[in-house]
């Protein structure tokens, strides 16, 4: 309670069904004249790119679309869409979809307003100048881009996702919006949801949380906890999808602001190289990562266990009572369909890079037990084997 914080969310956040309907409103009240409108061609081809787009023609709002982005959005990606946004004349960015559209969004705005190359701002504070103004609408409910100041680009050449955490990229308007997430497939809601659930965990536990970020952290927890189920199991449940998209939002707002962990440095690593689905790497890794964290702060598992509706009456210490978090997390993750990392593209024999380019990953140094490049070869190792963590003594 003694440290001065900078907390950091969007200026305007449109939560709950049928938000995306204020959109215009709030885009007419910034002055601005025509939009790049970042998606992927899954969204244009299902429909919810005309969703968005019929709202934006009743407003009398001007686009163009770019919607080339890939689900591990890469510097090409960036550049191509920066091409188009500059040829276009665009002075502000809509980005439609989960964290792909979100994250080449956000990159696209900070070259806008920034020049160079995208990897010139790899890492933390890199940037001089705000983006664009960037209107994110969310159509999952996992990444939670749309409140955050990280975004992720893939470097095809080195196979490396690239971490930048920047306040300039920070939306200006955040729209999570349920009825745009309704009828997705239960894979990617599974996949999507226990990311959700990883950030929430993960922003619970770090060594950057504090009083706001425990707070909303243990209620996104509890939201997941009890709708990510039943969004998987029926796609049109309402209630779940609204369930999920709030407790979304809310791991947003707290990650954004206390950290990550090592469960995304190791998980950004699957994706740079083997192109995994990033919430199904969270998913597979995150029940292992939480074994070897767990001594570091045991109070605040057995949080996480009650937070998703774990009875821990019968845990005869605390540490007892954070195992069950883990279990149930295990149970969770089995019961929505994530595989384990062997049914990935995962190869043994690239363990000790994938190790090392972890270990210097933006998100490790909010872990909250320090780690070394061992403990990620033996938590990778542990993964595929499908096996429990040893958890190590302090």
């Amino acid at each position: 309670m003694l440290t001065p914080r900078k907390i950091y969310w969007p200026a305007i956040n449109l939560v709950g069904p049928g938000s995306v309907k204020f959109v215009g409103e709030e885009v007419k009240k910034l002055a601005l004249t025509k939009a790049l409108l970042v998606s992927d061609k899954v969204l244009v081809e299902n429909g919810v790119v005309k969703q968005i787009t019929d709202a934006l023609d009743q407003d009398g709002i001007v686009y163009t679309i770019f919607d080339d982005v890939k689900p591990n959005p890469t510097t090409t990606n960036v550049h191509e869409g920066l091409a188009l946004f500059q040829k276009e004349q665009c002075d502000f960015i809509i980005t439609v979809g989960g964290g792909s559209p979100q994250d080449t969004g956000s990159a696209i705005g900070i070259l806008a307003t920034n020049g160079g190359n995208i990897a010139d701002y790899e890492g933390v504070n890199k940037s001089k100048n705000k983006s664009v103004p960037i209107v994110a609408i969310s159509t999952t409910a996992g990444t939670a881009a749309e409140v955050t100041i990280n975004y992720v680009i893939t470097d095809e050449t080195r196979k490396l996702k690239m971490i930048m955490v920047d306040p300039n990229a920070l939306p200006s308007i955040a729209v999570n919006d349920p009825e745009l997430m309704m009828k997705k497939p239960k894979g990617l809601t599974a996949a999507t949801g226990l990311d959700a659930l990883t950030h929430a965990i993960e922003g619970y536990t770090a060594n950057g949380a504090f009083e706001l970020s425990d707070a909303i952290a243990y209620k996104s927890i509890e939201l997941i906890g009890r709708y990510v189920e039943k969004a998987v199991e029926d796609g049109s449940d309402l209630e779940a999808r609204s369930g999920m998209g709030w407790g979304s939002y809310i791991a947003g707002l707290c990650y954004s602001n206390a950290g990550l962990g090592i469960v995304h440095s190791m998980a950004h690593q699957l994706g740079g190289e083997y192109d995994l689905p990033h919430g199904v790497a969270n998913a597979m890794l995150l029940p292992y990562v939480m074994e070897f964290n767990m001594d570091a702060c045991p109070q605040k598992f057995a949080d996480i266990a009650r937070a998703l509706g774990v009875d821990t009456s019968a845990a005869a210490t605390v540490e007892e009572a954070a195992n069950m978090a883990i279990d149930e997390v295990r149970r969770i993750s089995k019961s929505v369909g994530i595989p384990p990392l062997r049914e990935s593209a995962f190869r043994v024999e690239d363990v000790e890079k994938l190790a090392e380019q972890a270990l210097n990953d933006a998100c490790t140094g909010a872990n909250p037990k320090p780690v070394t490049k061992e403990d990620i070869i033996e938590i990778y190792m542990k993964a595929y084997e499908n096996a429990p963590v040893a958890v190590a003594a302090q």
